[in-house]
């Protein structure tokens, strides 16, 4: 393919070497002469393993060149990448000045060729920046429609700095957020035979994955690091506490626990969390991100409450109050807190989960619900229909396979609040389904 690249910093002259070295022919474009002249040295502009090779390599077989002239750059290309800088403003918001200046210049190029382009995005920007700032900024620079008269897409990449070709050539996934399907088409021919998953989805999304990804990097880091500031006044060697925490792959290192949803519970999590912070506040240690962990957990407890409240109604029915679907054990259950709260606000409730039995509950099971919930047996049902007849608010608790038929038959006029996405894919409907976080 002819792709040329707008930026040769350090994702820009990566993408270029590495497409060169493929077998496309590539313009690297950049206001910044000193670094174009350094490309059509044969001279890499940054310091990175292996990559000064292949430009030396590619510029001297005539596969890469670079220039300063966008116009030539689109006019000779069929895809250009945009891979200029989005530097932090004083307030953390995203400078997207770079990103802003390159769409006029491409658009304006655009509007002066007949042939389909797509113009793809591999500078990191917040969601929303691509509906926001890049295609209307295309269009109104070339008097065209992005998805009918040229092609948008974003294109996240995952380099790291000192590994960046050999994490291009394994890359973990390839994210494609299209415009429009034949957009993707075009891009898809740059990654053919890329060893990894190929994701194609919307926009936003992929605006969304990149953040994700680098986010729960430094939430990993940060955390590795709080629980090494706690062993060592405890004499206990955190490299091997970590070694052995990532040899678990079936819970610790996996999908698992990450799908978003209602808050955790339950006898274990909540109960080893606060022992944990404890420990550290009686050894002085800081942990912030252990400190942060219960708060967190009680807002989005909070935040079903508030969803609850604000469909106006006063009839509450909740199906399934254990903490987890498939046991009868209501301990720190969070479901149970928003019931607590709901009827502390004065709502008229009844709850249903065919796994608890009051006459069944023993030991510390029993005493936490009755001091949670002392008359729980007055608002509690034995039928689910009796749940679904009463309820102008539907609560769906935890994840029982009976409820999934029961939300699909509501009637008008009742409203299902989800906390555990129990019919997969479903997104929230206007007064008539609410799921906590889609």
């Amino acid at each position: 393919m002819k792709v040329s690249i707008f930026g040769l910093g350090y994702v820009g002259a990566v993408s270029a070497g590495c497409l060169a070295q493929d077998g496309h022919r590539v313009i690297g474009v950049d206001p910044n002469r000193t670094k174009v002249q350094l490309v059509n040295e044969g001279t890499t502009p940054i310091v990175e393993k292996d990559i000064g090779e292949m430009i030396a390599a590619n510029v001297k077989n005539g596969r890469l060149t670079a220039t300063t002239d966008v116009a030539e750059a689109v006019a000779g290309t069929d895809i250009s990448l945009i891979c200029v800088g989005t530097p932090s403003q004083l307030n953390g918001n995203l400078d997207l000045s770079y990103v802003r200046r390159v769409c006029e210049e491409i658009g304006a190029a655009i509007a002066r060729k007949a042939e389909f382009h797509v113009v793809v995005a591999r500078s990191t920007m917040l969601p929303g920046s691509m509906r926001d700032v890049v295609i209307p900024t295309l269009e109104a620079a070339s008097g065209k429609k992005a998805g009918v008269d040229f092609g948008v897409c974003n294109n996240p990449e995952f380099l790291r700095e000192g590994t960046a070709v050999y994490d291009y050539y394994h890359p973990p996934k390839t994210v494609i957020g299209e415009s429009d399907t034949r957009a993707g088409d075009v891009l898809v021919q740059l990654y053919t035979g890329m060893n990894a998953p190929l994701i194609r989805t919307s926009i936003e999304t992929a605006e969304m994955v990149k953040y994700t990804d680098n986010v729960w990097h430094a939430l990993k880091v940060g955390f590795a690091n709080e629980i090494g500031n706690l062993c060592k006044p405890l004499g206990i060697d955190s490299h091997q506490v970590m070694e052995i925490f990532c040899q678990d792959t079936k819970l610790n290192l996996s999908p698992y626990y990450l799908k978003p949803g209602f808050a955790f519970g339950g006898s274990c999590l909540p109960k080893d969390v606060r022992a944990l912070t404890y420990k550290g506040k009686s050894l002085d240690v800081a942990l912030p991100i252990l400190d942060a962990i219960l708060p967190s957990n009680d807002l989005q407890v909070q935040r079903a409450v508030d969803m609850v409240m604000s469909k106006n109604k006063r009839r509450i029915g909740v199906l399934g109050f254990s903490f987890k679907a498939g046991t009868d054990d209501l301990r720190e259950s969070p479901v149970v807190e928003v019931i607590e709260r709901l009827l502390g606000k004065g709502y008229e409730l009844r709850i249903y989960d065919r796994n608890v039995n009051m006459a069944a509950l023993t030991g510390a099971n029993r005493d936490y619900i009755l001091n949670h919930i002392p008359h729980i047996s007055r608002i509690m049902v034995d039928n689910l229909a009796d749940v679904m007849e009463f309820a102008e608010v539907i609560v769906v608790g935890n994840g029982a396979a009976e409820f999934r038929t029961a939300v699909e038959g509501v009637h008008p006029g009742q409203v299902v609040v989800d906390l555990v996405r129990i019919a997969a894919g479903r997104r929230s409907e206007e007064g008539r389904y609410d799921g906590i976080c889609w």
